[in-house]
């Protein structure tokens, strides 16, 4: 199909596919149903744009949530497509208009939510206009056992039933063997090409950092990385807004976003950070399925997230443009009760306790000792290449750890002998021999434990029990009450048949490494040009109404920066600059070029 690479260069300005694409693209004009795991950032979206632009009829891409689409068909549209979005907020206006356009053959994309289809009209729609075929993204959300479980999508078992001729082609970016198996079996798929891409990504630098003080762990990493756009995701809504009053606080330009906010105040938010007006978000999980954003320089996790699955899929929103960025993941002991609550909540007996193993899986991933990239992997059932990955806390040295056998046998002995009925700050204070009117006044001041671990701060101490938790040695029976008690395990370490590690904070002097790591690429680009072709970009987008990264992405920019193109083709020689693309954007950006060689001369 020689149209294929025309058709690739044209409207997505590439001059080779990604590794699995064009057998995707193939599989889906020939007709095959098809299910592609594909980690985020590796062209997922393109594998069905590209058969809706050559097929005749249009693709229906089903999407999760209703205040994405729009994302979706704007990033579409971009790139020479006809594109729209059928949903609760279209007017009668554009659902007509789209009827017409089915009707027709004029239509590339429809992108819609799975409610759509319990409306039997919509139904009808598709049957007098039969699509090419259908698209589900964010396929995982139909299998109970995957970490974004969602009941709606189960509508999505109808389709092989009304449309038992139109192939069907299912994408996600984190499913594991069990996922991808209920999946196939939910949509009906047949004979399906199963494309599992690498779950990889060699950009992305993973760290883990216990929790000390987490609002002045966060300033400081901020205070690295200015001006670089960002997410802290938090477990509650509370958090995402003290977070947010925190950042603001101090100068750091942040929204928060939450479902428990309006739409208009959401939808602000999120495109507040899609157009770089805002270049922090603090949120909930809520925010960020769909989102395509390729400059997100780094993602911050402020608690534990419940399972590995969520943690892969919400990293990967940092470095879609193949840049590096920093995944930083904060754990402490409060986290993990508020976890057991929440897996506690899944009314069936089944798949509360696969929640339950998931957590743990998530808990271990904190506490290992080697790679953290390997350990990622080994997750998804993939194996890493290298037992050193150059590109995680561990491998690089920043994540070291201290034998802390001896205060965790004091801290452990100090809750046996209060009968496990104090919390982890009155047992800190025990073992260093504070005499509190709380630990007096229970005579708790003459017992054997006070003030043997004198030498040690309390800070320290509690670091300790935030491990003691982690690794499954102590546990809170009462998740309303979180007194900790000892495992099975933590008798172990009293017993002196366990040691104990934790990890200990990165060393302040890696801040500068930190720093540096961050943007290697654009300290070799003339900043004088680079900013300048980004002040062109804002101006274009603003201008077309669309976030900046969709005229050209920050890569196209540095690469034009640093080629300085004088005409249409070598503007299209650019990665990621198509026929389309240079036709509607290119002479603002070629004239802004042409006035600074002059400068220059």
């Amino acid at each position: 199909m020689p149209e294929l690479s025309q058709a690739l260069a044209e409207h997505f300005g590439f001059r080779s596919f990604r590794p699995h694409q064009e057998g995707v693209v193939r599989a889906i004009m020939a007709g095959r149903d098809t299910f592609t795991l594909m980690p985020t950032g590796g062209g997922k979206s393109l594998c069905y744009q590209l058969p809706a632009r050559l097929m005749p009829g249009a693709c229906v891409v089903v999407s999760p949530l209703i205040s994405l689409m729009k994302d979706q068909v704007d990033a579409a549209r971009i790139n020479g497509f006809t594109a729209a979005a059928f949903n609760s907020a279209s007017s009668p206006m554009e659902k007509r208009e789209i009827r017409e356009s089915l009707a027709t053959g004029k239509l590339d994309l429809l992108y819609i939510a799975p409610e759509r289809l319990q409306y039997q009209d919509f139904l009808d729609l598709l049957r007098h206009s039969p699509p090419a075929f259908f698209a589900v993204d964010e396929a995982h959300c139909l299998s109970q056992w995957g970490h974004d479980f969602r009941p709606d999508y189960l509508r999505l078992s109808l389709l092989r039933e009304e449309f038992p001729n139109i192939p069907i082609a299912a994408f996600t970016a984190t499913a594991t063997a069990r996922v991808e198996a209920d999946v196939a079996e939910r949509l009906g798929l047949r004979d399906p090409l199963r494309t599992k891409a690498s779950f990889n990504r060699p950009n992305l630098f993973y760290q883990v950092i216990p929790k000390a003080d987490f609002d002045k762990q966060l300033l400081e990493f901020i205070c690295r990385h200015p001006d670089e756009p960002g997410i802290v995701y938090r477990t509650t809504r509370k958090h995402v807004e003290s977070t947010a009053a925190l950042l603001k606080k101090h100068g750091v330009n942040a929204l928060p976003y939450h479902a428990g906010l309006g739409d208009a105040e959401r939808a602000a938010a999120q495109e507040a950070f899609r157009r770089d007006v805002c270049p922090v978000i603090t949120a909930t999980v809520a925010f960020g399925m769909g989102i395509d954003k390729p400059n997100v320089r780094w993602v911050i996790h402020g608690d534990l997230p419940k399972d590995l699955e969520s943690y892969y899929q919400e990293t990967g929103r940092a470095g879609r443009d193949g840049d590096p960025a920093r995944c930083v993941l904060f754990y402490g002991r409060a986290d993990i009760p508020r976890l057991i609550h929440f897996a506690d909540q899944v009314p069936e007996e089944e798949a509360r306790a696969a929640a339950k193993t998931r957590l743990y899986r998530m808990l271990d991933f904190t506490q290992k000792d080697g790679c953290r990239r390997k350990a990622l992997l080994g997750y998804f059932g993939e194996e890493a290449a290298e037992e050193n990955c150059g590109a995680c806390d561990v491998c690089t040295g920043e994540a070291l750890r201290d034998d802390a056998t001896r205060p965790a046998q004091m801290l452990l002995s100090a809750m046996i002998r209060t009968k496990e009925r104090f919390g982890a700050g009155h047992i800190a204070d025990i073992v260093r021999g504070r005499a509190t009117e709380k630990i007096t006044s229970r005579g708790h001041d003459q017992l054997p434990t006070f003030g043997v671990g004198k030498e040690y701060e309390r800070r320290y101490l509690l670091a300790v029990l935030d491990a003691l938790a982690v690794q499954g040695l102590t546990e809170c029976p009462d998740s309303e009450f979180p007194t900790p008690a000892v495992t099975a395990r933590g008798w172990e370490v009293l017993k002196g048949s366990r040691v104990v590690s934790m990890l200990r904070p990165p060393e302040r002097q890696r801040k500068r490494k930190d720093r540096e790591s961050a943007k290697p690429q654009e300290a070799a680009v003339a900043q004088g040009i680079f900013d300048l072709l980004r002040a062109v970009r804002l101006k274009l987008a603003q201008k077309h109404g669309v976030p900046p990264y969709m005229v050209f992405n920050d890569r196209t920019l540095r690469e034009m920066a640093q080629t300085l193109p004088t005409g249409r083709e070598e503007l299209l020689a650019l990665n990621g600059v198509g026929d389309f693309k240079a036709q509607a954007y290119g002479r603002p950006f070629l004239e802004a070029i042409a006035e600074y060689r002059g400068e220059r001369a």
